[in-house]
């Protein structure tokens, strides 16, 4: 690739002087000071960080759930403190795709329509709603329980459906919280080969929120936040003093 072709690059993420302070009864708390950070396309970050570090704030920030107290904040080149309210929603359903601790799948729909539902907010007709879930759960290899029920199968299965769900819009990234939370040992190693895969097979970009040290090592790069600060960006093999446990 050439020089321009290269800066001509535009982050998935760019994020200036990022500042987020809670309003309470006590006055102003501030959970994070000035964070500058840029995430090109086809990354893999992990963020980490003791608890009250401001790690859940910055990935709902990320993923246009809260906003910040001032600083800028541009996703996929557009910047999300210009955007409306059906804007943000328009970027969160078609930029973004979410998995979460906990799942979140309906109880009574079939792994199949779980992961067709974001598609219906874009107005995709059954038909291809649901050949395209199919499609997704094939790529997380459990296409074969598309008419089964989130109770039917394991925590690790339900996790596949999950990431099956954030894939279907094609999104340009991934946010994952704490996506191995519920998980053993062996069933979290099985998760993150998946999001290794994704990542490194279909280019998407992956950011993830982590206090296990294992976890993150499968990221290509640590950001570390203490105190609503940074304290470490940067390639996680050269990170080792900051892969501790923050449980």
């Amino acid at each position: 690739m050439s020089e321009t072709a290269a800066t001509a690059v535009m982050p998935v993420i760019r994020i200036e002087h990022l500042y987020k302070e809670y309003l309470t009864g006590a006055g102003a708390v501030p959970v994070l000071h000035e964070l500058d950070v840029t995430v090109m396309p086809g990354e893999f970050v992990a963020i980490m960080g003791p608890s009250g570090s401001g790690k859940s704030t910055f990935m709902n920030i990320l993923g246009c759930l809260d906003v910040a107290t001032r600083g800028s904040y541009w996703l996929n080149g557009r910047d999300v403190n210009q955007q409306s309210s059906d804007e943000l929603a328009h970027l969160r359903n078609q930029v973004i795709g979410f998995v979460f601790q906990g799942f979140n799948l309906l109880p009574r729909a079939s792994l199949e329509d779980n992961v067709a539902l974001p598609l219906i907010y874009r107005g995709v007709k059954r038909a291809e709603r649901l050949a395209r879930a199919y499609e997704m759960l094939e790529k997380v290899g459990l296409g074969q329980y598309r008419y089964s029920r989130p109770n039917q199968i394991s925590g690790g299965q339900q996790q596949r459906v999950a990431i099956a769900r954030a894939l279907v819009n094609q999104p340009k990234l991934i946010l994952a919280d704490e996506p191995t939370g519920n998980l053993d040992t062996h069933t979290s190693q099985e998760i993150m080969a998946l999001f290794t895969e994704l990542n490194q097979r279909d280019g998407i970009t992956v950011v993830l929120v982590t206090h296990e040290a294992d976890i993150a090592g499968y990221a290509q790069r640590l950001v570390r936040l203490t105190d609503g600060n940074i304290v470490y960006d940067g390639p996680v093999e050269h990170a080792a003093e900051h892969l501790e446990s923050t449980a």
